[in-house]
């Protein structure tokens, strides 16, 4: 552990040293770089959390956030073992998780993703005009439902559970670690970003993480891409249930309205649900109005 603590700090040096002032000050203060279980951990930067696991036979990311933090994660890795990076995992195809592609493709021996991830990363790239080659880095190894890979003494599954916050989400567990990434499955105590056009589902969002939370060990530790500033973006099962109660509330919530005849406009004239206030986070940008209006969406299309 002395020796983990050491190389952190001397890594937190380096990158500093390629950040503005007002960035080194801030990142010192906030270790990028934090230890989990079992040399697996996170990085925040810039984006959805990164995760990573660092032992003797290998490094493996799960997600790559922009190229400038994606830089300093790479250094900061380097740093803690001199060894080959085996592979990136995206979560899913948002740009917060997959702009850093790029950096990290002359590192990784492959990118791996859900089977939908490639497509719905060219369609986000083209509706976005950033569809060049040197902006986008696609994954090149993709699976069905679940996939697992042997990583020096550390085995890491990766599971699609179907559609839930896009069409393509992958849970990434280590087995030794105990330890899940859950992309963007989780923004904790947040509301979330439901992206209906790339095949989000809000019920089955639900049962996904429902179903992972039995599957898992009841002691597993989660990292989520996001969360509220006073929650953080690690946590427990009992987090996988607050959002399981929020999405519920906001399917019963939205069709109680339907039911009752109101029209969306109305409905999406909230700004919190009862008993998820905390929801409201501080400096977050997305409402819960965009969660109503893609539930409405959801609903009806099924009534």
């Amino acid at each position: 552990m002395k020796r983990r603590e050491f190389l952190l700090k001397s890594m937190l040096m380096g990158v500093a040293a390629t950040l503005p002032v007002h960035k080194f000050f801030a990142t010192a203060q906030e270790n990028p770089f934090k230890t989990l279980r079992r040399n697996v951990g996170t990085f925040t930067g810039r984006g959805g959390t990164i995760g990573w696991l660092v032992n003797a036979e290998g490094i493996v990311v799960v997600d790559s956030q922009f190229p400038d933090s994606a830089q300093n994660c790479i250094a900061g890795l380097e740093e803690m073992e001199n060894v080959a990076f085996d592979m990136l995992i995206n979560t899913h195809h948002h740009g917060d998780h997959t702009a850093g592609n790029p950096i990290f493709k002359e590192k990784v021996k492959r990118i791996v993703a859900h089977q939908n991830v490639p497509d719905l990363q060219k369609a986000a790239a083209q509706r976005n005009g950033q569809e060049a080659l040197e902006s986008q880095v696609y994954p090149d190894t993709t699976y069905g439902t679940s996939w697992s890979e042997t990583v020096g003494d550390e085995t890491v599954h990766l599971k699609h559970y179907g559609p839930a916050h896009t069409g393509g989400d992958t849970v990434i567990y280590f087995e030794k670690a105990n330890v899940a990434h859950m992309g963007d499955l989780i923004f904790n105590r947040a509301h979330p970003f439901i992206d209906k056009g790339s095949g989000a589902s809000i019920s089955n969002w639900i049962t996904t993480l429902k179903t992972v939370a039995d599957e898992l060990p009841s002691d597993a530790v989660y990292i989520f891409s996001h969360g509220n500033s006073d929650y953080g973006t690690t946590g427990k099962k009992e987090d996988l249930s607050v959002k399981v109660d929020f999405l519920t509330a906001l399917l019963d919530y939205t069709q109680k309205g339907i039911d009752a005849g109101k029209t969306v406009e109305k409905l999406s004239d909230i700004e919190t649900l009862s008993g998820f206030e905390e929801f409201k986070a501080p400096g977050w940008r997305l409402p819960l109005s965009a969660n109503v209006e893609v539930a409405y969406a959801e609903l009806t299309e099924e009534n």
